[in-house]
């Protein structure tokens, strides 16, 4: 008999076994990218910002509790909240929550669409260079839309479930093998600002695991069948789980970029193709068999970041036409199903191939940076927002230590928002 009946409403006892949805937040938001920005501040500062990690995470298990408390109180998703903030433009249904969204996902879409394939090629590129980094690329972007326009939510929840056992794998036994020293891992306990780090801290508290995806989780509880207050506790227990194993790779991470690389005064390239020099370092300091598992942990943690992606902000993106059109009460017209969660499949796959043709579109990721960096500060802080009014009930409103994380969140979220709009102006400038 099935663990899950969604119709009943009735939540198993062994609630262990239903955590997934978290588990694919935590895949999804967690790339290469965030990987190497942990191991460049562990590089640069030791285990000093080890603290800052863990803030990190606390804010992110609150800010992924919030996305799911308004899902589950009122059972409706979170752009239905978005669309409850403000008249729309017009006589349209469209706020200004709901412009921005729609302008910010099409834009953003089309350069992470680019992103997220080359960051699949470059670790298949390095295990198997018989094929460019451009051709593993776009066979990467096709199988991430075939499985999702075939595949159902079960499939895509097991399979991001053994992405992460693989990066678990791989990131943990990295940061066994270079031996911590765990005296000096502690004192990264105790917070501290070393010289020059402050927007490394604070990136750090707000990069790894914090993207449009995390506003996606209530989609996924949705497609999992989680519906009603019933479903709170599971919830609460699946974010947690979920975020703690995010929290065990950046701290992995961290040692991994201490021990290897900030005692030896190795440095790294910025972004996804850092961890190419890891592998070769690893290569150099380990021999071969290591450096080959870890690029296989490198392409899991890619790859299912790139399927999230194709699955989640899809659903979204459905669920955005489905407001236009006046149907957002009909889940078959935001299903994974529908035609447009198909057309923002297909609009991540193909139209960004031609970036990966493209030196340096500049315009666009300028555009990108900026869009991108503001959706945060506007995710935590519409959450404050309407966890704090009539629409949520009394009971599932947020209290003072949600309400601190929010704030915290948003003004976190902002003053990193604010520092990449400058370095964008700058570049612009320049």
């Amino acid at each position: 008999m099935s663990d899950i009946n969604p119709n009943a409403g009735l939540v198993p006892k062994n609630k262990w076994s239903l955590i997934g949805p978290g588990i694919v937040v935590a895949a999804t938001g967690v790339g290469a990218g965030d990987l190497v920005a942990t191991l460049i501040a562990g590089s640069k500062f030791g285990y000093a910002l080890l603290w800052a990690a863990i803030i990190g995470t606390i804010l992110k298990i609150a800010l992924a509790e919030a996305v799911g408390r308004w899902t589950l109180a009122g059972e409706r998703t979170i752009f239905q909240g978005w669309s409850s903030l403000g008249k729309g433009f017009f006589g349209s249904p469209i706020n200004w929550a709901g412009a921005y969204f729609g302008i910010y996902v099409v834009i953003w879409g089309f350069v992470y669409g680019a992103a997220a394939m080359t960051s699949s090629a470059l670790p298949l590129a390095a295990l198997f260079p018989v094929l460019d980094i451009k051709v593993w690329g776009i066979l990467s972007g096709i199988a991430g839309l075939a499985f999702v326009w075939f595949g159902g939510y079960g499939l895509f929840e097991k399979v991001m479930t053994f992405s992460v056992g693989v990066m678990f794998v791989t990131v943990i036994g990295l940061a066994i093998i270079v031996a911590p020293d765990i005296p000096n891992l502690l004192t990264g306990l105790w917070p501290s600002l070393p010289e020059g780090s402050v927007f490394y801290t604070l990136g750090l508290i707000g990069g790894v695991g914090g993207t449009i995806t995390m506003a996606a989780y209530g989609y996924w509880l949705n497609a999992k069948g989680w519906s009603g207050p019933s479903w709170m506790k599971v919830m609460r227990l699946d974010n947690q789980v979920a975020y703690v194993v995010t929290g065990v790779f950046v701290v992995a991470m961290l040692i991994v970029g201490a021990e290897l690389l900030y005692s030896a005064g190795i440095a790294l390239q910025g972004g996804d193709r850092g961890l190419l020099d890891l592998g070769e370092v690893l290569r150099q300091r380990f021999g071969q068999p290591v450096a080959i598992v870890f690029l296989i942990g490198f392409w899991a943690t890619s790859f299912s970041s790139l399927l999230g992606v194709w699955q989640g902000v899809s659903l979204m993106f459905a669920d955005f036409i489905a407001h236009v059109r006046g149907k957002s009460d009909d889940p078959h017209a935001r299903g994974d199903k529908s035609t447009a969660f198909r057309l923002f499949a297909l609009w991540l796959t193909f139209p960004p191939i031609m970036l990966l043709f493209m030196d340096n579109p500049f315009g666009l990721i300028v555009a990108y940076g900026v869009l991108g960096s503001l959706f945060m500060p506007f995710l935590a802080g519409t959450l404050l927002w309407l966890l704090n009014s009539s629409r949520v009930p009394p009971e599932w409103r947020s209290q003072w230590l949600s309400n601190l994380m929010l704030a915290a969140a948003t003004i976190l979220f902002g003053v990193l928002a604010v520092r990449e709009i400058i370095t964008q102006i700058g570049k612009l400038i320049a």
